[in-house]
């Protein structure tokens, strides 16, 4: 799930400075500090977006100011609010952003000497800090609404991350229509279970799907044959197992960056936490096995003992979510790692013992290309195409070998670089003097094009903010939303088609499928607690 930017925790309301209609279909809430400089560049850049859009915006001011690196901030805050006690609030704002350098006691009283104020009010005013209350509770507001510095801006109630220049904001502010269906897409993701609701929605339409009267279509449809060709060489799969065998490598590369920075700087970071998750997994893989075999040993059913050893990891985890904030985070951080090592856990048991055929010509090359890439990741190479490449090679060679290919996926996530950050004070100071240079650069050759210091200053600002995030966290970012809202809900449709015809109900006396219900309902959590309860005994976790 990606992380949606946060909303406004107090809607607008009277007790606001408000400036346009109120039918205005865009709001637009600034937290802002009179001693900011960069309050003061954007201020402006305001007045010219009321005037651009007209009655269809409407602004709105709160108070964040930053005392401890604006001395005079918290006064000049109240000073607007006992401006505004006398009507004269967008006044005496407009004022002192104009003036940005001089608010200091005697300024502010000068100032309202000039707005035709009660002088001698506004001073008892200030004196006696009537109206700092009010200027906290904006303030405590915009932390409650994930403010991060000033000026930071709310569109429609959401906040705004683009750039602060007229055409980025006009062009945001001026698409209603598509400012609606942001802010939509954006409430979706911001509910923990999204995810898992698309999951939910997809079970759904896939299992009324094959049992409607258009069953055949579904299962016509996923068996489909998609080929790739290049020249001689020719890949070709159903549907089905491109996504199976394709798109689900994406999945497990995206746990398996999970895994990797949980244990380099997570809750798996040591080898004791590592531990109980781990254990908990093994007793959760073998105790259904254990009550299969109970049912089918034996039996012509025998071999199936693997098949109630996993729990979909996707399925799992969105109904833990489910449950918001009644579950405890460490709760939710020792599933996480128990279903991610079960899922690792099944998989390999796949590979091992459900694998009809095995090329060891192929799995080689796989083991060659793995290699290269440890040996690329040591040697610092940090290009995102050079692991990509190194990647589809990894997944061919596995899918080619008989081993799934899915394996591919968690062992290049591996290989990733998870470099650190560097020294931050270092990187903003080289962006302080870019940004120095940027701005004295000579005139633009013509209006909308930048010259080539410029360019040259925004590639190296470009490199810098790449800089700070290791290739792993931008991958796993990036990918993120894919498998949530992708990936997985299409996987839930080409896989929960069950079709439930007369003979359903009867097939769950027989030996397997009772071997597997009692593997999942009772073997699992049974395993999962007695393997967790003898690590802890045992001193291993």
């Amino acid at each position: 799930m990606v992380d949606a930017p946060p909303k406004l925790t107090m809607p607008v309301s009277e007790r606001d400075h408000i400036q346009g209609s109120d039918s205005a279909i865009v709001t637009l809430v600034e937290y802002g500090d009179f001693q900011c400089p960069h309050c003061s560049q954007v201020h402006p850049i305001i007045q010219d977006l009321k005037k651009q859009m007209g009655d269809r915006l409407r602004v709105v001011y709160r108070h964040f100011p930053i005392s401890s690196a604006h001395p005079d901030a918290q006064l000049a805050a109240e000073a607007t609010e006992a401006a505004a006690a006398q009507g004269k609030f967008w006044e005496m704002h407009n004022l002192l952003f104009s003036n940005q350098f001089a608010l200091d006691y005697g300024h502010l009283v000068r100032y309202a000497a000039e707005l035709g104020l009660d002088v001698a009010q506004f001073e008892r005013d200030l004196q006696d800090h009537v109206y700092a209350d009010r200027v906290q509770e904006d303030f405590s507001n915009g932390v409650r609404s994930g403010v991060n510095g000033t000026p930071t801006f709310y569109i429609n109630g959401v906040r705004y991350d683009g750039a602060w220049d007229f055409e980025s904001m006009l062009r945001e502010l001026e698409k209603p229509l598509g400012v609606q269906i942001r802010l939509l897409v954006q409430e979706f993701t911001r509910i923990q279970a999204s995810g898992s609701l698309l999951l939910l929605l997809a079970t759904v339409v896939a299992l009324f799907w094959a049992n409607s009267l258009w069953r055949e279509s579904y299962f016509h449809l996923w068996e489909t044959e998609l080929a790739i060709i290049l020249g001689n060489l020719s890949l070709s799969e159903h549907l089905l197992e491109w996504v199976n065998d394709g798109l689900m490598v994406l999945f497990f590369f995206v746990v398996g960056l999970e895994i990797k920075r949980e244990v380099l700087e997570g809750e798996l970071g040591s080898p004791k936490r590592a531990a109980l998750p781990i254990a908990a997994a093994l007793g959760g893989l073998l105790f259904p096995a254990l009550f299969y075999l109970a049912f089918n040993l034996g039996g012509p059913g025998v071999s199936g003992w693997g098949i109630p050893m996993a729990t979909d990891i996707a399925f799992t985890l969105g109904l833990l979510v489910l449950l918001g904030s009644r579950v405890p985070l460490s709760l939710k951080v020792f599933f996480t790692a128990l279903a991610i090592a079960d899922d690792i856990g099944a998989v390999l048991v796949i590979a091992l013992f459900y694998t009809a055929e095995i090329s060891w010509l192929a799995l080689g090359v796989g083991g060659f290309i793995l290699l290269a890439l440890i040996v690329v990741n040591r040697m610092q190479v940090y290009n995102p195409l050079v692991y990509a490449a190194g990647g589809m090679a990894l997944w061919l060679a596995f899918l080619l070998s008989g081993v799934h290919p899915t394996i591919a996926g968690v062992l290049l996530a591996m290989v990733i670089p998870n470099r650190g950050t560097g020294d931050t004070k270092v990187f903003l100071a080289q962006c302080v003097t870019i940004l120095d240079d940027y701005d004295e650069a000579p005139e633009m050759v013509q209006e909308g094009a930048l010259n080539s210091r410029q360019q040259a200053a925004t590639q190296t600002l470009e490199a810098i903010t790449e800089r700070m995030q290791s290739p792993s966290q931008r991958m796993e970012r990036n990918l993120h939303p894919w498998t949530t809202y992708l990936i997985l809900p299409l996987f839930a449709l080409t896989t929960a088609g069950v079709t439930v015809g007369a003979d359903f109900f009867s097939s769950l006396t027989n030996p397997v499928s009772l071997g597997i219900i009692f593997g999942l309902v009772f073997g699992k959590p049974l395993g999962i607690s007695l393997f967790a309860w003898l690590a802890v005994r045992l001193g291993i976790a």
